[in-house]
């Protein structure tokens, strides 16, 4: 039977994302899912191209969760998101290393060195490290398919998480990928069996899951000593490089003539492997990106390696960064060239509720998203964006201790798709705890999640591939939360009457939550031809569908 990976082609030029993608398809992932956050949406939506069943899940720790359900009936799963969403997936994520999986449980982890879209670059190996979770991590596209393959083979065969570091490099570059014919031995048909001691982590039964953990950790790391995965380039005795991920490109050009042990398991590492490589050259230096995880690990074991300048912690990597570190050169770095700022679109509709914030002299607690954009010219009407959901417990605790004056001006902005991902628990707080002047939530929804390329959430009532689904409707939330003033207006058709509605619940005591409705620009077309197909089928599939008049009278 012709299926949708026998119809793929054996070999194309694809981004790391869109390999991770065709690797989970030729390796018969049931189930993938994850939360929108660049640089690894893409890995998703090519998934549900290729045929695969794909879908965006509220947050990135209800991905996890329902990628660990899926793995506890024997399932191969595939959880995707950025660096950032692990923290939010954190919670479930040092458990499930207790509990394990039946089938196979792979997480990427897209970190964004230099955040070219991120409000840090922190390093997530250390989770790997922390939550005691095998990670590997690709150097290319190739490597991004065949280490998703053998993320999903590691996990199968160990009964553990495994997580997939990408970068933004390696995630949005291209380059030929070669496919492999049944690349791994064909996926058992789900079903659950019962396992109480192994997956309800009581203390009683999280302790020996804890042995049983540093267990398999221990033989992971004896099979890292020797896996194919990990690679030595032989050169000159004079200067070994230990390296991984796209660091390794760098170091290849920057130093073609070093010998080099490239890394593809990152955790556990192959200490005794890497102890014979260092003392087999005159000179070893780690050259990585960000923290300097590999160099202190090889440091505290006892291993003779140089680690590198604390100056090139910060940004990424390039083949002239990498020079200079391995010329032991800590003289200044030229100023990066003016990049020209984000910005709002010209349509945008949240340039009039900016517009009203700035004018108002409001104190703005922000969020993630496109409206993020707010706090640059002209506006500057933003005072704070510290993560997901925050801006509602930010600008909560503003409320609660400034003079009332300035408290009367405190204003939480979040996007709509922000408000499910976790602007909920904010919304709770709010009416749980209500500062003494009230507040005002201001939810800015334009119908997507805009600001990774306008994918769908449950507050759009459509799919991941824009199917009619159950819709989440925010302004039933908060009335449901018990808001007492709930308001959906259009900033863009009445900019005055939005000015004045702020201006009053401003200046009420009671909790006020303000809708500002009006569709992306630039998805505005896209959701207007989404909702007629969808009619369309609604109408197809009505029980009076092709009925005449009379019948259905």
């Amino acid at each position: 039977m012709e299926t949708a990976a026998t119809k793929a082609p054996a070999r194309g030029l694809w981004s790391g994302d869109e390999a991770v993608a065709m690797a989970a398809l030729d390796g018969e992932v049931a189930l993938g899912t994850g939360y929108p956050g660049t640089p690894s949406t893409e890995i998703l939506e090519a998934f549900s191209a290729l045929g695969g069943r794909a879908q965006w899940a509220p947050n990135e720790k209800v991905a996890l969760e329902v990628g660990l359900g899926a793995a506890f009936a024997g399932a191969r799963v595939l959880v995707t998101m950025k660096h950032v969403g692990v923290n939010v997936a954190a919670d479930p994520l040092f458990t499930a290393a207790y509990t394990g999986v039946d089938g196979a449980l792979v997480l990427v982890s897209a970190d964004d060195p230099g955040m070219s879209s991120s409000q840090n670059e922190q390093d997530n190996r250390r989770y790997a490290v922390a939550a005691g979770i095998p990670m590997l991590e690709p150097a290319s596209s190739q490597e991004a398919y065949d280490f998703t393959l053998a993320s999903l083979e590691l996990s199968a065969r160990w009964k553990i998480p495994v997580i997939l570091r990408m970068t933004t490099r390696v995630c949005h570059s291209k380059s030929v990928v070669h496919r492999r014919d049944h690349p791994l031995p064909p996926a058992p048909a789900p079903s659950f069996v019962r396992d109480i001691r192994g997956r309800v982590m009581v203390p009683a039964f999280a302790r020996p899951a804890h042995h049983k953990l540093r267990k398999k950790l221990d033989e992971i790391r004896a099979w890292a000593e020797t896996s194919p995965l990990n690679a030595v380039h032989e050169g000159s005795l004079a200067l070994g490089v230990v390296t991984a991920g796209i660091s390794f490109q760098h170091v290849r050009e920057a130093a073609p003539e070093a010998s080099i042990f490239k890394l593809g398991v990152v955790y556990p590492l192959p200490l005794e492997a890497l102890r014979r490589f260092a003392a087999g050259v005159e000179r070893c230096v780690v050259v990585e990106e960000g923290d300097p995880v590999v160099a202190d690990a090889l440091l505290a074991a006892g291993i003779r390696v140089e680690g590198k300048p604390e100056m090139f912690r910060f940004g990424e990597l390039s083949v002239s960064r990498v020079r200079r570190i391995l010329a032991r050169d800590e003289s200044p770095e030229p100023p990066e060239p003016k990049a020209k700022p984000p910005e709002l679109c010209d349509a945008c509709p949240y340039h009039p509720v900016y517009g009203a914030l700035q004018r108002m002299g409001c104190i703005v607690a922000g969020d993630i998203g496109c409206y993020t954009l707010g706090v640059m010219e002209p506006y500057q009407a933003m005072d704070t964006c510290v993560a997901m959901g925050a801006s509602v417990g930010v600008g909560l605790g503003l409320r609660h201790v400034l003079p009332e004056a300035q408290a009367r001006k405190v204003v939480s902005v979040i996007g709509d798709s922000t408000f499910i991902h976790s602007g909920l628990n904010g919304l709770v707080e709010m009416v749980y705890n209500p500062p003494a002047t009230g507040h005002v939530l201001l939810v800015l929804d334009n119908g997507t999640t805009a600001m990774t390329g306008q994918q769908e959430h449950p507050g759009t009532g459509r799919t991941m591939s824009h199917d009619a689904t159950g819709h989440v409707s925010i302004e039933g939330m908060a009335r449901a939360a018990g808001v007492k003033n709930v308001d959906v207006v259009d900033p863009v058709k009445d900019p005055k009457g939005f000015e004045e509605l702020l201006t009053r619940r401003l200046a009420s005591n009671d909790l006020s939550v303000i809708v500002s409705r009006r569709p992306c620009i630039l998805a505005a077309a896209d959701i207007r031809a989404f909702e007629k197909t969808n009619a369309a089928k609604a109408a197809a599939a009505s029980p009076c569908a092709g009925c005449g008049s009379d019948d259905a009278a």
